[in-house]
């Protein structure tokens, strides 16, 4: 079954970005640094060509998530979807229904999410909880710090801010 990630165009621009800084700046100045380690010589104790090799490596892998994530990226409009319940891209409001506090989540793709900004990836477990609910719904959530209870306030589509400025 192939496996597909939807994201804003936001989202794959960022990947693309984060593609293109990997290939054509810091994997070459880590190739460039093992170069230089190699001028040492002893490469048994020789600290920096084995860090550089270990940083070449995260890289590599960096790259191939990416390439992974482009390959199964689905570019979804967030404008162009229904709203009246949860989907990709609605903004929700909750209440936790034991302490009365309010929280506003957007749910967004995997690589787009950022807790701190109200930004939730749609496979977190809230989200998943939360997606094709409507207002005036009661979810309960088994979330890493036990189970909430929430009630759905609003469900609404905004324009979706990835980053403060």
């Amino acid at each position: 079954m192939e496996k597909i990630e939807p994201m804003t165009l936001f989202g794959y621009n960022k990947l693309q970005a984060e593609v293109k800084d990997l290939k054509s700046v810091k994997r070459p100045a880590v190739v460039k640094a093992i170069e230089e380690a190699l001028e040492h010589g002893d490469l048994k104790e020789n600290a920096e060509y084995h860090a550089a090799k270990e940083q070449q490596k995260q890289i590599d892998n960096r790259l191939q998530e990416l390439a992974d994530l482009i390959s199964s990226a689905k570019i979804v409009d967030p404008k162009d979807l229904e709203h009246s319940k949860v989907s990709f891209g609605s903004t929700v409001v909750v209440c936790d229904v034991n302490t009365d506090e309010e929280f506003t989540y957007t749910i967004v793709g995997g690589c787009e999410s950022n807790p701190e900004m109200g930004l939730l990836s749609f496979n977190s477990p809230l989200a998943k909880q939360l997606l094709g609910r409507e207002e005036g719904d009661d979810v309960k959530v088994q979330l890493p710090n036990g189970t909430k209870e929430f009630e759905i306030v609003e469900v609404r589509y905004q324009e979706i801010v990835f980053e403060c400025n």
